[in-house]
């Protein structure tokens, strides 16, 4: 009688955990796991806060991890010749980012894209030492 009780407690129990996994929970547990796993098409864009200008933007297959300690947004994208490539990105206090799910966009012909603002690129003059 003590083991049907405790069979019936453990039912229940699992009944209840199972009912309390939400829906969008595990669509968004198996959106991030896809991410991952370069399987899905994401575009990033960091802006500055203060003027509003887009300093770059990446589209492509990409996994994204965003470290709190040192503020660094790290991007590990795939090229269209199958190989990694690291990005990492300083956010502070006065740039930000956001990472769109474009998956259902077509006509992307590469892995993935970069786009700087060319605004942003600080001018350099080249001087030659001949």
């Amino acid at each position: 009688m003590k083991f049907k009780f405790k069979i019936l407690v453990v039912f229940t129990l699992t009944l209840v955990l199972l009912a309390g996994c939400r829906k969008a929970d595990r669509i968004s547990h198996n959106i991030s796991r896809e991410a991952d796993d370069m399987n899905i098409t994401r575009k990033v864009t960091v802006i500055n806060g203060i003027k509003g200008d887009v300093l770059f933007q990446m589209t492509g297959n990409m996994s994204i991890s965003y470290n709190n300690e040192t503020k660094q947004l790290s991007v590990i994208a795939e090229d269209d010749k199958g190989k990694y490539k690291k990005h990492i990105i300083g956010i502070s206090d006065n740039v930000s980012y956001i990472v769109e799910d474009i998956t259902g966009m077509k006509g992307i012909d590469t892995k993935y894209r970069i786009y700087f603002n060319p605004d942003m690129v600080i001018p350099i003059d080249v001087k030659s030492a001949d």
